[in-house]
This record gives structure tokens, sequence and C-alpha cells, in this order.
């Protein structure tokens, strides 16, 4: 009965062993989750379920835990090194099987898909194209993309300060060329359909009644349309055009795109003061643009950006959790698989619910305390020398029985 109590003790050291050697082996591994062994003493039981009068029959080894506990964040260089700060998994596509892991080390394919090393494609929420994602379907993230299609003009806002007007027209006729026709002038790039670029800018002539201004627009030195009205009150608040705001006839082009129509809003003008202003003068076309980089949101939003100042989303980065982590299948390259034990995917987004967020260009190291694990190495060495020293006396003593004469 010793030599086999003994025995279990030595087969249980060894598997303790074996586990702590795993740790240790892989305290550098990204993404590694390290593991305990979990003993239980083994007792002889009567019949009737009585508890027996002998001493126990020794330990077994009862299941080898992971501990899913958070891993150091180390900062990168890569834009799609992600590591989760806090709860969930990675959902990746292994040749058609859905396994998870915590390793973000991915980058792209010679087809462009996100893979992580070992070639598994990185899951996400594919776009709506009214915004959004669709949280109900897993796609490969993929990063082949084109050019930014570019957007024409159609609006130009400017807030600007105007001074008193005096009511004395300058009675030049309007000329761009000709300074003394006008008082002030701003000037912005306006895009057409085809992303190509053209100056528009809008001149301010005082006439003959006060408060009230010429305003004539110039688009690529052209003057389009008639003057418009802009007139203030005796508080410097903008009265006419009615709404803020007026229309210009189209520009026609000549490079095959469509004519430019813009409508110029004015309705952040004012007439404070002695002192020419423009606060803000936006436009809301953009020009074709190339990309520049993919970043990743907090939420796991991947992204493209590009020259013309534009962001295309490609996709949402899909999470996972289970009711118990532990009891999910260790499938090895870093990555676990569902079980029966661990219970159902649940998926989600980054940083919403108890779903962790994303930390793009850094990675979660190994969760592996080398200092514990060489405490529990030497703890285990000595539990086997003391197992093997327990079968030597054991040998020893049966050894001087057999002698007895």
């Amino acid at each position: 009965m010793s030599f086999s109590t003994a025995l279990s003790g030595l087969n249980a050291a060894t598997r303790d062993l074996s586990v702590t050697g795993n740790n240790i082996a892989n305290a550098g591994t990204t993404g590694f989750k390290m593991a305990r062994t979990q003993f239980a003493d083994v007792y002889a039981t009567s019949a009737l379920g009585l508890s027996s009068t002998q001493a126990g029959s020794g330990v077994r080894v009862v299941g080898i835990q992971q501990q899913f506990s958070q891993g150091n964040i180390d900062f990168t260089n890569n834009a799609l090194d992600l590591a989760v700060n806090g709860e969930g998994f990675f959902t990746l596509n292994a040749n058609g099987q859905t396994v998870y892991g915590r390793a973000g080390a991915f980058g792209p394919d010679r087809d462009g898909f996100v893979t992580n090393p070992q070639g598994y494609r990185l899951q996400v929420y594919p776009p709506l194209a009214n915004g959004g994602f669709d949280t109900g379907r897993l796609t490969d993230l993929q990063l082949q993309v084109g050019d930014s299609a570019p957007q024409p003009s159609t609006t130009v806002s400017a807030e600007i300060n105007l001074p008193a007007a005096s009511g004395t027209a300058l009675g030049v006729a309007f000329d761009p060329t000709d300074a003394s026709s006008y008082a002030h002038t701003t000037s912005l790039t306006v895009y057409d359909s085809l992303g190509a670029a053209h100056t528009a800018a809008l001149y301010f002539a005082p006439t003959d009644t006060p408060g009230q201004w010429d305003v004539y627009t110039v688009i690529d030195g052209a003057v389009t349309g008639g003057p418009t009205t802009a007139s203030f009150d005796a508080e410097g608040n903008l009265l006419t055009p009615a709404g803020g705001s007026f229309t210009l006839p189209p520009v026609p082009q000549t490079n095959g795109a469509a004519d430019i129509e813009l409508t110029v809003d004015l309705s952040g003008a004012t007439q404070f003061g002695d002192r020419f202003s423009v606060a803000a003068l936006t436009q809301d076309g953009y020009a074709t643009g190339r990309l520049t980089g993919i970043e990743v949101t907090s939420e796991g939003i991947v992204q493209a950006r590009f020259t013309n100042g534009q962001a295309r989303a490609l996709g949402q980065v899909a999470m996972t959790t289970f009711a118990n982590p532990q009891g999910m299948q260790e499938l090895g390259d870093t990555v676990w698989a569902e079980t029966f034990t661990s219970g159902p995917a649940l998926r989600g987004t980054a940083d919403s619910g108890s779903f962790g967020s994303i930390q793009a260009g850094a990675l979660e190291t190994s969760n592996v305390d080398l200092t514990a694990e060489l405490v529990r190495m030497i703890t285990a060495q000595r539990a086997f020398q003391a197992n093997a020293q327990m079968i030597t006396t054991t040998d020893q003593i049966t050894q001087t029985a057999l002698n007895l004469r």
C-alpha cells in the first residue's frame, strides 16, 4: 500500500513539474495563460459508503486549470498589433473552425486578410451601408481598399465679421482684379465631382445703404452669377439673404466633371466693430484620397485613413466570452475552442458590457509570474524527492521483514 501511495505522489509531482515547466517555457509567449495543477486526495471507502479506518491511498491530479488573469500590455509600432484590456477573446477563423485567443499579433497576408502568425483570420462584424455594423454576422477582416472616392462641394459656409458699412459705395464696377472695386475678400478650395480642386472666393463691396453689402462669388477667376445683397440690422445680425444662404448658378467644367453647384451659407455672418475677420470658412467636398494607414479604435472599429482626411470603416472586431473560460479546450498556438463545459460563446463588441477595450499598437504578454513558478518548481521537486524517499524507506522495511528468521 505504501508503495502505491508514494507512487501516486511521484506521478502527481511529475505532472506538477510538467505544468510548471510549460508555464516557464511560455513566459515570453504573447497571449499565453498560465496553468495550475489541481490535486485531490484518495481514500478507500466501504461498500456502505462509510469511511474506512485505513490511511489515505495517495493523491491524484483532478485537473489542470488555466488562469485567464490579465497580462501586461506592451506597446509596439505595428498598428495591427491588438491587445485586449479586460475580459474577452478575439474570434478567429482557423480554416473553417472558429477558435478564440488573446494573442493579437496580426498582419495582412498576400490577399489582404488579417491573420495571426498561424494564418487564422481575424473575425469582424461587417459594416452596413447606412452606418453601424451587422453584429449578427461574422466575416474575415480584409484590408483590400482602393482610393477614397471624391465628393463634390455643394455648400460653402462663411462665419465672418464685416465692419459697419458707412453707406458709401466705392463707385467702381466690380472687378476681382481691381482691389479698389471691393472692400474685403476671402477664399477657399472647392472640389468638382472628379475631385479636381477649384478656387472659390467671396468679395464684399459696400453699397449706398448703411449696413448693406454686395457679395460676389468668383470661381477660378470667373464671376459666378450677379451680386447678392447681405444686410444687417442695428445690432449687427444678418437680415438678408433670407435664411442666410443663396444658391449660385451651375458652373460648367471642361474636364468631364459635372457642373459645380454651390450654396453659400452666410448665416454665421455678423457686422460688429470696425474690423473684417474670418472665424470659419468651410466646404463639404474633398478630393480623391490615397490610403495612409489603418487604425483600430478602443471599440475595435477597424478603419482605413486617407489623404483627403476621410476614414472608411472596414469592420468591428468580434469579441467573445464564456461563462466558464476554464472549461475551454486548449488547442495550442495560444487558441482555445468552445466546449460543453465552457458554455456557449457569448459575442459582443469591445468596450461594451463585460468586454474589455482594445489597445491598438500593443500586445498582451504572458501572465506567467516567473518568481512564483520557480518557487512552485522547488515545491514540486521537494514533493518528488520526499515520495521517492518514501519508496526507499518502504523497500527497506520490506527487506527487513523478509530477512526475519
